[in-house]
């Protein structure tokens, strides 16, 4: 938790981002990911300064285990001075103590992105995937808690100006903005006019135009005109030389099975699985893993 102190800015966690995004759709398939079409709603998770702060914390605890679908999981919440926003005990179950930092006895209205943290690690035990070491695991969190409805709380706890500065979470704004956005485009849905926080819009808002990115890389038929010029001298390279040829700073890789066709491979803009096609102009592909339909121009 970024208390007063120095914010994070840029995406220094992408790759471990991305590779999570895969592993959820692995782990709980295309079908169950649809599942998660509706994000935590604003009035579920309110917190009014005159609310009991116990009781409201409950409440918004047993709101967040119903959007993870987890009926028998009961969490019990309380608060103490700690340097971390939140910490939850990974047991057993059916009972799970969540504790928060003191500092949300007054900053209520920022509970519901605590707890949503906490409910997501309690979501991945359940699940048994995790990612190893620490740093990557919350990375891990995070992106789950994002993608699956009920990370935009944590965005939105991001605020900053020249004296002070609070944001939750191991991802930066941007990458929280970026998660968020790859999430509305599969879901058709506009987390923006949820956010209280007009550092957290601009985050999201800059985090949309790198998920937009994704979109627009060769060999997909959407790529800007320097894209595809620069993939048709790599690929004239790669035809040339019948070898494993990996452009540098570009997402595809060609290859070259004798006496097989050329084929190529890039992630898919969707969930991140490499995807491996011929090169013979314009085709269609159909990621296995999220079904995303792909118009490409190998």
């Amino acid at each position: 938790m970024a208390n007063g102190g120095p914010v994070e800015h840029g995406y220094p966690h992408l790759e471990t981002v991305r590779a999570a995004v895969t592993a959820l759709y692995r782990r709980l398939s295309h079908d169950t990911v649809r599942t998660f079409a509706a994000s935590v709603a604003p009035a579920d998770v309110a917190f009014c300064d005159t609310d009991d702060l116990y009781l409201g914390a409950q409440r918004v605890a047993r709101e967040l285990v119903r959007h993870y679908r987890l009926p028998d999981a009961r969490l019990v919440v309380s608060f103490r001075e700690m340097p971390h926003a939140a910490s939850v005990e990974l047991a057993a179950g059916p009972e799970y103590f969540v504790e928060l930092n003191d500092r949300f006895r007054t900053h209520r209205r920022d509970i519901g992105a605590a707890l949503a943290h906490e409910v997501t690690h309690v979501y991945l035990h359940r699940l048994g995937l995790a990612f190893p070491g620490t740093r990557d695991n919350e990375v891990l969190t995070d992106t789950t808690t994002a993608y699956l409805g009920a990370g935009w709380l944590l965005l939105d706890a991001y605020r900053e100006d020249a004296v002070s500065s609070q944001k939750l979470g191991y991802l930066t704004p941007e990458e929280f903005g970026y998660v968020l956005a790859k999430r509305a485009l599969v879901f058709g849905e506009d987390p923006s006019v949820w956010f209280t926080s007009p550092q957290a819009y601009a985050a999201y808002t800059e985090g949309l135009a790198l998920a937009r990115r994704d979109g627009q890389q060769p060999p997909l038929t959407a790529a800007g005109w320097a894209g595809r010029r620069r993939y048709a001298r790599d690929r004239r390279h790669a035809q040339d030389t019948r070898t494993v040829v990996t452009a540098p700073d570009t997402p595809y890789t060609f290859t070259a099975d004798a006496p097989g066709p050329l084929r190529v491979s890039f992630p898919c803009p969707t969930c991140h699985q490499r995807i491996r096609v011929p090169v013979r102009g314009r085709v269609r592909a159909r990621c296995a893993l999220c079904r995303t339909v792909l118009e490409c121009d190998t």
